[in-house]
Formats: C-alpha cells, structure tokens, sequence
C-alpha cells in the first residue's frame, strides 16, 4: 500500500510540476498583457518593397478571390509584387491568373509541403526586395497591411507576424477556433512582447526582411510546421519576432469538426516532432548563452493545446480531492492553478466574443476537448506526409 502512496504521490507531483507551471504562464502573461501596454513603432517616412508570397494548394475559387483581393492593398504599386506559388490548379485557374498583373510559378511534387513551395519560389524570385511576406490561399489582409508592417521594418524590426482575425464564425466550431486564435494572438504574440519575448510565428500574415527570410527557409525542411521551425531557427539566432497588433488579416477558420480533427492532428505532430528534434538545445542556449527567448520558443513547443487544459485541469483537482492527504500535491494546490488556468483563457478572449454565439460554442468544448485527447494518440506517421486542410467555400 505504502509503495502504491509513493507512486500515486510521484506521477501528481510530476503533473502538478508540468500543469502548475503551464498554469500560472497562461495566467501571467494574459493578465499582463491586458495591464501593460506594448509600444507602437513611429510612422515610417520611407517604403520597404515587399513580394507576397501566396501559396496555393487546390482551392481555386479562393485562390482567385485572394489573389484578386492582394492587388488591391493600399500601398504604392511600384512597392509590392505578388506571387502565386500554384500547386495542383486548374488549367483554367492558371489562365486566369496569367492574366492578372502578379507572378505565377508552378510547382509539382511527389509530396507537397509548403517549405518545399515557398523555396521554388524564391528561386523564381528577382533580385531588389526589402520583405517576404506569406499569405495562405484564403488570407486577405486589411488595406493598411503593408504600411503597418512597413512601420516595423523601418524601425529595425526583422521579423513581423500579423495580426490573423476570423474571416468567418459560421457555426460553432469555427466561433472555438476564432476564439483559440485570439487567445493565441494575446498570451502567445501580444503579451510575449511585454517581456521582450519574441511573438510566435503563425506560417502567414507575416513578414522577414527577404535576405533573412532566404536563408532561414533554406534550413527548413518540415513536412509540417515550416512556421514553428521558422521560430526556432530565429530566436537560436537572438532574432526577435515583433508583433503587429494593427496589421490585420483576414483568415478563415475551420468550420467542419472533421477538418478541424485533420488540421490539429497536423499541428500537434508537427509540433511535437519538432520538440524531439530542438528540444534538448533549449537548456543548452540558456545556460551557455543566456538565450531566454529561444528557450521560451521551446517551451511553447513542449506545452498542451489550451482546449485540452480546459478539461485536464478540472479532472486532475477532482483526482487531487479524492486522494488522501499528503499523496501528492493538495487539492487546494491544484484548484489554485486550475484558477490560474482558467482566469488565463478568459481573461485573454476579446470581449467581442462575449455573446450568445461564445454560449453555444461553449457547448463544443467536451467534445473538442475529446477529440484533442484521443489525437495525442494517433500521431504516428501524421508528419511523414502533407495533410491538406480544406476550405469551406460558403464561409462567411
């Protein structure tokens, strides 16, 4: 009995360690991010010349529209450039496309990633340009997009991630998504900022300073998770990510819960496998080089999808209440970071989203939250092969 104790007490005290931790960081960076304000850099008096990278995979009723909505951006013709990276279109689609004012390079893969995409392109790529900036098929930027970006190159910035909004909330897994992504956008972007951190890289929406953005792409190789890599490799090297709160981008959400359960499955083994490939350099870089931002990117690698701590964290205070005293961490112990947790998420939700749509939504969140679970188990193989999300076209 007395070694079951010891056991049970070992494997609470370890979760508590893991959980507690990614607890209280929820709750500190939320919270601070909404008290202290993040500065704006000045408005810039000279314009950097930007390529926009769009990579196309099928999808071409939505690529056209994008395509059509990127030449559109207030922002001196002469300064931006488009570029279509087009895999697997339409004949018809590329005809349409040729006739638009914007580059077309088509590729062909065994198997398609968009690292492999985004490097064809920048071999196609003339000389001249400033900045790459990176879209998704569906991304449509606000018409200030490049000016605000613009604002943070020129202040010595060298890399900028966006600000992704929802393009749509048509049912109730794309309101759970939309919301993830804003409370991404405030703890993981935002309030990283507070702290001199670097903001987490999304894969579009942003901008490198295209030298940068040249060589970082050719370290990368990921079937899965280009962006995430894409953080690791700059953070190892103390280059810092800002972020632009004001430069917005239109992205659509996932509305079908089985796309939903493919894009996450995606995420997740990519994020995982890339913890198995850096993870160890995160100790290394801090205390040989004092390299706190690249090992806070290693953290972000190691840590649960906050859906999933929603339901974690009730069930292990319920396992905390039932056990006996002094097995493990108290009860109290764990309802305080289960506060902590909690506080954090809804303290860094827009408060737009406080409304009868976050109440149906919520209603999602157990079956969510299960999907998320049963997941972590069916990985294997997910980031040996591109895994296409699709897009609903009647999104709105």
């Amino acid at each position: 009995m007395e070694i079951i104790k010891f056991i049970a007490s070992v494997i609470m005290s370890a979760a508590f360690i893991y959980l507690g931790i990614y607890c209280v960081y929820l709750f500190v960076f939320s919270v601070l991010g909404k008290i202290v304000p993040i500065k704006y850099p000045p408005i810039a008096t000279q314009l950097s010349k930007f390529v926009i990278y769009i990579c196309a995979y099928k999808e071409d009723e939505i690529l056209l529209n994008s395509a059509a909505a990127a030449l559109t951006l207030d922002y001196p013709k002469d300064k931006f450039h488009v570029c279509i990276i087009a895999d697997s279109l339409k004949p018809e689609t590329l005809e349409k496309l040729r006739q638009m004012p914007l580059q077309v390079v088509e590729v062909f893969f065994e198997n398609s990633t968009k690292s492999k995409a985004l490097n064809k392109a920048i071999e196609n790529t003339a000389e001249g340009f400033d900045a790459a900036v990176v879209y998704d098929i569906d991304n449509v930027a606000a018409d200030d997009y490049l000016y605000h970006i613009n604002n943070y190159l020129q202040a010595g910035e060298k890399v900028v991630q966006g600000h992704r909004i929802a393009k749509n909330i048509n049912t109730n897994v794309a309101v759970l998504d939309a919301i993830s992504e804003e409370i991404n956008n405030h703890i993981f972007r935002k309030a990283q900022r507070v702290f001199n951190f670097s903001a987490a890289i999304i894969g579009s929406g942003m901008a490198l300073e295209y030298q940068l953005f040249k060589r970082t792409m050719g370290q990368i190789d990921a079937v899965g998770g280009f962006d995430k890599e894409m953080g690791l490799i700059l953070t190892r090297q103390k280059i810092h990510v800002a972020y632009a709160e004001k430069a917005l981008v239109l992205d659509e959400k996932v509305s079908n819960p089985e796309v939903f359960k493919k894009q996450r499955k995606r995420w997740l083994s990519a994020q995982f496998n890339l913890l198995r490939k850096y993870g160890m350099s995160g100790f290394g870089e801090l205390f040989m080089k004092g390299n706190f931002d690249y090992f806070n990117e290693i953290y972000q690698m190691s840590i649960l999808p906050r859906v999933l701590m929603l339901g974690l964290m009730p069930f292990m205070l319920l396992i905390a209440f039932l056990l006996p005293a002094g097995v493990g961490p108290s009860w109290q112990l764990w309802l305080g970071a289960t506060l902590c947790c909690y506080i954090g998420i809804v303290v860094a939700i827009p408060a737009a989203y406080f409304n009868g749509k976050l109440l149906s939504a919520a209603l999602k969140v157990p079956m969510i939250f299960f999907t998320m679970l049963l997941l972590l188990f069916k990985l294997k193989g997910a980031n040996k092969k591109f895994i296409h999300t699709p897009h609903d076209h009647n999104a709105a």
